[in-house]
């Protein structure tokens, strides 16, 4: 298995330290130690975006990615955006606006791409909350769909701005 390091970063909110291989990639981290099966294994080349998650606030693909790379960092997943059961966020596993909004404007098809989706538009509106269309488009250039045209994917994080808006 190779040589192992002592992992410690911080998970959804909440700190760990986990011993993992030098050479176990933050995917199978996520799914296979930590337990979170949310992000999902797509590809496993980097093209597809279903296993984006965010390091420090960054867009990141999961399978790319060496976990012992991410000493220190802050790891979200899309386990976060519903409070990720840690009841520490208040929502107590209430599903997040940008959520609702793929599923009420019928942005999600199959569902296996959603994770990496929405967490791609996380980061968007986190540093853009009123993005343009072409800006939507850019966030998530990175992440394939074989349901949908993206027409709902996009009209979905639109939504999810201006529900974000009309709240703040």
């Amino acid at each position: 298995m190779g040589k192992k390091r002592l992992l410690g970063l911080t998970l959804n909110g909440l700190p760990r330290e986990d011993a993992v291989a030098d050479s176990l990639l933050l995917v199978d981290y996520l799914r296979g130690v930590a337990g979170l099966t949310g992000t999902k294994q797509g590809c496993d080349g980097g093209e597809c975006g279903a296993c984006t998650v965010l390091v420090d606030g960054t867009p990141q693909l999961a399978c790319l990615t060496l976990a012992a790379n991410c000493e220190g960092a802050r790891i979200e997943t899309i386990e976060s955006l519903a409070g990720g059961g840690n009841g520490r966020d208040g929502r107590d596993g209430r599903i997040s606006a940008l959520q609702r909004a793929f599923h009420e404007q019928l942005g999600t098809q199959c569902g296996f791409c959603t994770p990496g989706m929405v967490m791609a538009a996380e980061a968007l509106l986190r540093r853009e909350p009123q993005p343009s269309e072409a800006q939507i488009r850019e966030a998530l250039a990175g992440n394939l769909c074989r349901c949908t045209g993206y027409v709902k994917i996009i009209e979905s994080v639109r939504v999810a701005a201006t529900a974000a808006a009309a709240q703040g």
